[in-house]
């Protein structure tokens, strides 16, 4: 490739439309969007306060409403997040339907982003504990719940009820509903995946990156570095790091995960991009660029990178499904996301005394599970095989 704008888009072009004429890449995408749609829409789906109530002295309101921007919850920056991604993907997709032009597409959407942050900004999280099932029925108003009808932190039946038409996938060790957990459990899941890799993108693209252009002494010392890391188990260097963290009684939390399995989850990919980026610095148009005089940092990220995406591209899909893996052995060993935050590990952890006894905290969370990583496996050799057909 010689990394033209037109080779590269062409490329790109021809390499979307292989990936979406393979059944592979299709299952992948599907069960990641299976994924995904529940866990931004998770206020929608599940949520003990009612969308809409009307017919009272207040009139027409909205209780879930000041949840969206302050979510009672102790991973308040991952609930906005999500919640602030439920809000701006309808206006963005507006924007793209009215407006054609690309630029004003791109400025508009900057624009919107910027004015829905700052009710997100300035929100600030409260403990509500009104029983608003209780409180409409009482009251005499009508309103309309989420289909779900409860938060993921309720107590609302006994501990460990089997699946029934009031809770559809049971309750858990204390009462609360296993499916409402599940839904809010993805948003764990998610953004522990997707956060933590990108991190370990980051860092492995640039340390291979520089490694493999630079080559000499840097890379000698740099990748003798990176194979004495490569040494250690990477999951039980997680349990270590954990544990410290946990016994000096750091607060942990979603974010705590992501940076651990982040910080730890580059090193494979350092040895990837290394490799490309010696193949494409043998090539004539990388000397074109030095012999021009452009810099070596904008040769490496204007030039070389671009042609090294799909390999990139590729190991990103893969590494979501490991840090999902990750985050979740983590849970359930009791060393990642604590309770009461949701997570497909910690309702596992619940049914470990019996896991026969408490089918359904074993079989909901692990077909959750099979689900994430088969969908982003999938979707990672679809794309292998669209971006390097044979």
């Amino acid at each position: 490739m010689s990394g033209g704008e037109g080779g590269r888009h062409s490329f790109f072009a021809t390499a979307r439309r292989r990936f979406f004429s393979d059944a592979q890449g299709w299952f992948g995408v599907i069960g990641i969007l299976l994924l995904l749609i529940p866990a931004i829409a998770a206020p929608l789906l599940a949520n003990g306060r009612p969308l809409v109530v009307w017919g009272g002295e207040k009139g027409v309101y909205f209780p879930f409403a000041a949840f969206l921007f302050a979510p009672d919850s102790t991973e308040f920056l991952i609930e906005q997040f999500f919640n602030f991604t439920l809000l701006f993907l309808p206006v963005a997709f507006v924007i793209a339907l009215v407006f054609r032009r690309r630029l004003l597409r791109w400025i508009l959407c900057a624009a919107a982003a910027a004015l829905l942050i700052v009710p997100f900004a300035t929100a600030k999280p409260r403990i509500d504990k009104t029983d608003f099932r209780k409180a409409v029925a009482v009251s005499g108003e009508r309103a309309i719940f989420a289909p779900i009808p409860y938060g993921p932190f309720e107590i609302v039946a006994t501990p460990y009820e089997k699946p029934n038409r009031t809770h559809w996938l049971g309750t858990d060790e204390i009462g609360r509903d296993v499916a409402s957990r599940m839904i809010y459990g993805a948003r764990a899941s998610l953004a522990v995946g997707l956060f933590a890799t990108s991190i370990a993108l980051v860092i492995g693209t640039l340390v291979g990156l520089m490694a493999g252009y630079y080559r000499g002494w840097f890379d000698l010392a740099v990748m003798r570095i990176v194979e004495i890391l490569l040494c250690f188990p990477t999951f039980l260097l997680l349990l270590i790091l954990m544990s410290i963290l946990k016994d000096r009684k750091f607060e942990q939390s979603i974010l705590v995960v992501i940076a651990v399995i982040g910080l730890t989850g580059w090193i494979g990919l350092t040895f990837l991009v290394r490799g490309e980026v010696l193949k494409q610095r043998a090539l004539p148009y990388i000397l074109s660029c030095e012999v021009v005089g452009i810099s070596a940092w904008r040769t490496m990220t204007v030039h070389l990178l671009p042609n090294i995406t799909g390999p990139i591209l590729i190991s990103f899909t893969f590494g979501v499904a490991g840090a999902i893996l990750s985050e979740s052995g983590l849970s359930f060993l009791g060393f990642g996301v604590q309770p009461p935050t949701a997570s497909w590990g910690g309702l596992l952890r619940q049914a470990f005394d019996n896991p026969l006894e408490y089918w359904h905290l074993t079989l909901f969370p692990g077909i959750a599970l099979f689900i994430a990583v088969l969908a982003f496996n999938f979707t990672g050799e679809g794309l292998r095989k669209a971006l390097f057909p044979r």
